[in-house]
């Protein structure tokens, strides 16, 4: 029986094995003769510098080659990918001796899995999506309760009553970021109304092109919405930088606390707020649980009540409204919100 835990249990500390290029003795991977390298991480479309999602994965290795002394390797995803370009790409780290394997993105779901039963020693980790192999751990978050939190913000902060969602891809998991979203707002203040828009259908180019973004925001922008979330990786800085030029609007980041990224640092004071998914954590856990000796496997929630998502507060922008988010925070945590994961046809 595959087993789903809690952040709090994801981890647990035993005698340490070496996870360094360096490190002694045979490879748990099995490319025979090899040495462990370290931590082998495939981003998704948009790469390290996504300012979003792929950098919050990028913190987490950072944190590891900082406190552990792992060494690691990365490697992108990009546009219009197949399978099996991501099955090599997992491949290739995999026989090299990288040990976990980490796939960033729902869309490495697949690959990782299939992958991962070539290479039985070897530790494999994805975010976003389950584990089907034994040697997988997947790292899934609850995206629609720290989205809801959004929705509480973006109603008690709007001016006009409209606000808009702009989601990368029309995929399930994004469809979470929607309907938490959507739900938080109408729960806070019926009246106010909200438009969705997707960049692509299907094409996960819609996660790293900001000109899209852009246009899509600016069409938001001329139709009265001011306040704008978007769930779209590296996209959606072309949305923050249209909203950032337009006085008395707001946007909502994603992924990492988008107030504090040193590439956005321009258009900061725009940025209200960020539902923010601590895949820093769940990556550090990760790579810290195979250098222990212990390796996370099955599935692992990272939700509200853990901590595992949550809003940000940097720039002071929602303090006069921090009541009403602690306040639908904490029925989440309770139980009296349940939160929908697929948006309301």
């Amino acid at each position: 029986m595959r087993r789903v835990t809690k952040l709090a249990a994801a981890v647990t500390t035993t005698a340490a094995l070496a996870l360094t290029a360096t490190a002694c003795g045979e490879s748990s991977t099995d490319s025979a003769g090899k040495k462990d390298k370290g931590v082998g991480l495939a981003f998704d479309v948009g790469g390290r510098d996504d300012h979003s999602f792929n950098e919050a994965a990028a913190r987490g290795v950072d944190k590891a080659e900082k406190e552990l002394g792992v060494k690691s390797k990365e490697m992108t995803a990009g546009n219009d990918e197949t399978e099996a370009d991501r099955e090599q790409r997992l491949t290739s780290l995999a026989e090299a001796g990288y040990n976990p394997v980490i796939g960033v993105g729902f869309d490495y779901g697949k690959s990782i899995n299939k992958v991962a039963e070539k290479f039985p020693k070897t530790t494999f980790g994805v975010v976003d999506s389950p584990s089907k192999q034994k040697n997988v751990a997947g790292l899934v978050f609850a995206e629609h309760e720290a989205s809801y939190l959004a929705g509480v913000a973006a109603a008690k902060k709007t001016k006009t009553k409209k606000v808009g969602f702009i989601g990368g891809v029309n995929n399930a998991l994004i469809q979470k970021f929607e309907a938490g979203f959507a739900q938080g707002v109408k729960d806070t203040d019926p009246k106010v109304k909200v438009t969705s828009q997707y960049l692509y259908p299907t094409n996960t180019k819609g996660f790293n092109d900001p000109a899209a973004a852009k246009a899509k925001a600016k069409g938001m922008l001329d139709a009265d919405n001011d306040v704008i979330y978007s769930a779209a990786g590296q996209s959606g800085v072309g949305s923050i930088e249209v909203i950032s030029k337009k006085k008395g609007t707001w946007a909502i980041g994603v992924d990492s606390d988008q107030y504090q990224q040193p590439g956005l640092a321009k258009y900061k004071d725009a940025i209200l707020t960020s539902a923010v998914k601590n895949v820093d954590v769940a990556v550090y856990d990760l790579v810290k649980s195979v250098k222990d000796g212990k390796p996370m496997d099955g599935t692992t929630s990272f939700d509200l009540k853990e901590d595992g998502v949550s809003l940000a507060t940097s720039g002071g922008f929602i303090d006069d409204i921090q009541k009403d988010i602690d306040k639908a925070k904490k029925e989440i945590v309770d139980g009296k919100i349940k939160v929908a994961d697929s948006p309301k046809k």
